[in-house]
């Protein structure tokens, strides 16, 4: 019987005839899941992508999936035990991220420590007015997650000379990280720090953790970027903590809830920097996806098992 790999997006033929020339004999359809007949859910053994219309009919007793390929590096929001019952391997595009991220990251600390999003308010309103800013060289930053991204992180850190923390929750040695503490020593952690950089996935032990005890914890002159999920952050906590500047500002690219409402009070706080969850976006995204999907479909095809990436369906990462 033909084996069915179905992705849920468009393929270019450049990479269809990649795909081919990796799993040869197998039927590969692409497109939107909402155009794909059920009976071709069903039999696919492999999906790239998710939709709710996979959760629907891929897990029936009789379907036949044995892997899906997230597109996206976070997996919260998974039926991890649905994947466990069917016996079905998850993958996700973690990898992707680390360039675009660890740039954005330092985009919102220069730009808060050198006062640019003042600057802009006041371009704005076409206003003259020099802004004396803070230096980034030399501080230490704390890194939550210390993953490929808060690798990265810790790398550019330092170019700038900085003292480099991390929260892990394996703390074996990081390159570039000058100490590692365990998730139980996080306010411990956060007091030492000018920078903090949340770049936690979201589980069951990852949920609000940074809430009112951390962000009293930090130092009124520190600054706290968020990154990872925005169900890590207790977003009342860092609003207090931004409106009653027991921290001195924020970059925020994800948020609980998500999209932030337009009436949240984030917005109107002036020692904040909100971006619409694009840390991560990229013109190399789809690329960068692609090359961990075919060294997957490599692995898979030759032994079985996809070879990276593989997500801990009891840990939810």
């Amino acid at each position: 019987m033909t084996r069915k790999l179905v992705f849920l997006m468009s393929l270019t033929p450049e990479d269809a005839e990649e795909i081919r020339q990796i799993a040869p004999g197998w039927e590969i359809a692409a497109g939107r899941v909402q155009d794909l007949p059920v009976s071709q859910l069903k039999e696919a053994e492999v999906v790239v992508g998710w939709h709710s219309l996979v959760e629907e009919h891929c897990f029936e007793a009789d379907a036949k999936l044995r892997w899906v390929q997230s597109w996206g590096a976070g997996v919260d929001g998974y039926p991890f035990a649905k994947f466990a019952d069917k016996g079905a391997v998850l993958t996700c595009a973690r990898g992707v991220h680390p360039f675009p991220i660890s740039e954005s990251v330092y985009a919102m600390m220069l730009g808060l420590t050198r006062r640019v999003h003042y600057s802009i308010r006041n371009q704005l309103q076409r206003k003259w007015q020099r802004e004396e800013g803070s230096e980034m060289h030399g501080k230490t930053v704390g890194i939550v997650g210390v993953g490929a991204i808060g690798t990265e992180i810790a790398k550019i850190a330092k170019v700038f000379g900085m003292r480099v923390l991390g929260i892990k929750r394996n703390p074996t040695p990081v390159a570039n990280v000058d100490a590692l503490y365990k998730p139980e020593d996080l306010n411990k952690m956060v007091a030492e720090c000018d920078y903090i950089v949340n770049a936690l996935p979201l589980t069951k032990e990852t949920a609000k953790m940074f809430g009112p005890a951390q962000f009293a914890a930090m130092k009124p002159t520190a600054f706290y970027i968020s990154i990872g999920r925005g169900g890590t952050t207790d977003t009342d906590a860092v609003y207090e903590a931004l409106r009653t500047r027991a921290i001195a500002g924020a970059g925020l690219d994800v948020f609980d809830p998500e999209p932030l409402p337009a009436d949240h009070p984030l917005w109107a706080l002036d020692n904040v920097i909100i971006t619409a969850h694009n840390a991560n976006s990229t013109i190399h995204y789809g690329e960068r996806a692609m090359d961990i999907f075919k060294e997957n479909l490599r692995s898979y095809v030759r032994s079985g098992t996809p070879a990276m990436n593989v997500v801990d369906l009891k840990a939810g990462y």
